[in-house]
């Protein structure tokens, strides 16, 4: 895993003020709070990194919540933001892979592209990029969970009708799931040369590998125009079970989504940011076959991002029971493609 310097909070320590100026917006924004000198940026946002990480929808939605308008002398949050691009942009794919922290964050990357025609319809959509950008910032939220305490945290200064059921379909995100193959390769021979897994623990890693495989290669044929064989329709009738096994001992605990982390703490108002993953939520998309348009269902992650006092930062067991009698409010930018 990576040392102590962790790339995201890196991004969040160059977007807070007073590295981006002072607030000049009119209306109310989450970062901004009040400080002695008035109101600054002492909050971050999980968008931050994903806009660095090359997502323009996430720096659309920071600008329509009002959360770049940032200014002060020879710096701007657009300032920083550019250099930060430009700094992470430069990284070749073996400085990306250069632990799996990092790796990690560079397979997120594949999910925060520009999906041209070439891809369905329905992924050339807004509300499929806000989808995207939702499942990112979950998958990073987990990222951030599991190395809380070994990472340093930055800080703020002081459809019906169907003809006939569908075989089945895959997200085409070919550059995803060789990403994540290689991640998954990345750990397993870690684990191996530090003598830390066991022959068990090998198998459900070989089995991950064997399914991103398939899903790279029925990922291309969908994007080509390709039919599919019957043995890819195998593959996805038996994706469920075959995704099982891969946690088959695995406790109950360690295939929960629910956990929360908190990843920033701002000294002026003593509260922290927390990044949170909630309930698994169940998403319906409409996908071209050679038998037509069909409805197709599927999981996809939640995400929750709110400011808590710092003397007061959640465990996983306090948000899993607010969760379920008084959750704060889901980011109102998911409203393209989330209905409650």
């Amino acid at each position: 895993m990576g040392q102590r310097f962790l790339p995201d909070s890196y991004i969040f320590q160059q977007l807070v003020s007073p590295a981006v100026g002072m607030y000049i917006g009119n209306g109310e924004a989450f970062t901004a709070e009040y400080t002695p000198f008035g109101k600054a940026r002492c909050f971050p946002r999980g968008l931050d990194v994903m806009a660095v990480l090359g997502s323009d929808r996430a720096l659309e939605i920071l600008e329509e919540e009002g959360d770049t308008a940032y200014e002060g002398e020879n710096t701007s949050y657009y300032i920083q933001m550019e250099k930060l691009r430009e700094e992470f942009n430069a990284f070749n794919a073996t400085e990306w892979n250069r632990n799996l922290y990092w790796s990690w964050l560079y397979t997120l990357k594949a999910l925060l592209t520009e999906f041209d025609e070439k891809y369905p319809k329905f992924m050339q959509t807004t509300a499929w990029k806000d989808k995207e950008l939702q499942t990112a910032l979950a998958s990073w939220t987990e990222l951030r969970h599991d190395t809380i305490l070994y990472g340093k945290q930055s800080y703020t200064i002081g459809i019906t009708g169907l003809p006939a059921p569908s075989p089945g379909y895959v997200e085409p995100l070919p550059e995803f799931y060789a990403r994540l193959k290689a991640l998954t390769n990345m750990t397993k021979e870690g684990l191996k040369k530090f003598g830390v897994i066991n022959e068990s623990e090998m198998e459900r890693l070989n089995k991950l590998e064997y399914m991103l495989s398939m899903l790279f290669e029925i990922s291309v044929k969908e994007l080509e125009g390709k039919d599919l064989d019957d043995s890819d329709y195998s593959f996805i009738r038996m994706f469920p079970d075959m995704l099982n096994e891969t946690v088959a001992g695995i406790k109950a605990k360690g295939r929960e989504t629910m956990m929360v982390a908190d990843v920033h703490t701002d000294i002026n108002t003593k509260k922290c940011l927390e990044e949170a993953v909630g309930y698994v939520d169940l998403i319906i998309v409409a996908y071209p076959t050679e038998h037509g348009i069909y409805a197709g269902a599927g999981p996809i992650m939640s995400y929750y991002e709110f400011k808590q006092p710092m003397e007061n930062r959640l465990t996983d067991e306090e948000w899993k029971e607010m969760l379920a009698t008084s959750p704060h409010p889901r980011p109102s930018w998911i409203s393209s493609f989330f209905a409650e």
